[in-house]
C-alpha cells in the first residue's frame, strides 16, 4: 500500500508534514478546472477535488489524497490568477469586506470515497494602491486561489479570519486526518517521535 498526493503544491506537501505524513509519490493529475455555468463555489470545489482524486492513477490498494481551494466573493468564484493585472483586481475586489474560502479534500482508496470541505472567512483590510502593488511586486500571488497566500507576505494584509488556517492556506488538517484515518492510514504511527535523539 503507496500512500499517493495528488496535488503539486509545496503548500501542501509541508502540511502533510506537520502531522507527519510523508507520500510514497506525487502525482498531481490533469483536469480541466473550469467551473460550469452557474455552478455556486462550494459545489465547484467539492466537484474538483473529487474530480482530481478519481483521475490520479493508483494501484487498487494505495491512498490517494487531492484537494481543492477555491476563494469566493458572494457567488463569484476567484481561481488562480493569470497575471499581474488580474491578480490586482481580485486584492481591489476583496479590499475592505470579507470573502470565504473552500478546501474539499477527497481521499480514494480501491473504489471508495471519503470526502469533507471547510470553509472559512477571511477579512482583508481595505488596501491602498501601494499595498496592492507592493504586494503584487512580491510575486506571492502566483499559482493561489483568489491571488493571495495568506501564510506569506499578505498576512499583513488579513487582520481576521473565522474557520480553519491550514484549510485557507490550502489543507485542512484535523479534517485531512480524519479522512486518512478512515482510509486506513494510522497518522500517528507515521508522525515523529519527539523523544528521538533527546538522550
Amino acid at each position: 500500500m503507496a500512500f499517493v498526493l495528488g496535488s503539486g503544491s509545496p503548500r501542501r506537501l509541508e502540511l502533510l508534514g506537520q502531522i507527519g505524513v510523508v507520500p510514497d509519490a506525487v502525482r498531481p493529475p490533469d483536469i480541466d478546472e473550469d467551473p460550469k455555468p452557474g455552478e455556486l463555489p462550494r459545489a465547484y470545489c467539492t466537484r474538483i477535488a473529487r474530480e482530481k482524486v478519481v483521475a490520479v492513477e493508483a494501484d487498487a490498494q494505495d491512498i490517494v489524497l487531492c484537494a481543492d481551494t477555491t476563494v469566493a466573493v458572494g457567488r463569484r468564484i476567484l481561481g488562480k490568477a493569470a497575471d499581474a493585472v488580474e491578480a490586482a483586481a481580485f486584492l481591489r475586489l476583496m479590499s475592505g469586506r470579507r470573502h470565504r474560502v473552500i478546501t474539499a479534500v477527497a481521499v480514494r482508496r480501491a473504489d471508495r470515497i471519503w470526502q469533507t470541505d471547510v470553509v472559512s472567512t477571511v477579512r482583508m483590510k481595505s488596501l491602498s494602491h501601494a499595498e496592492i502593488a507592493g504586494y503584487i511586486a512580491t510575486e506571492d500571488w502566483r499559482g493561489k486561489a483568489g491571488g493571495y497566500g495568506i501564510q506569506g507576505p499578505a498576512s499583513a494584509l488579513i487582520p481576521w479570519i473565522s474557520g480553519s488556517y491550514t484549510a485557507i492556506v490550502g489543507l485542512p488538517l484535523a479534517e485531512t486526518g480524519g479522512l486518512l484515518t478512515a482510509a486506513g492510514v494510522d497518522i500517528w504511527a507515521r508522525a515523529p517521535n519527539s523523544e528521538k535523539g533527546s538522550r
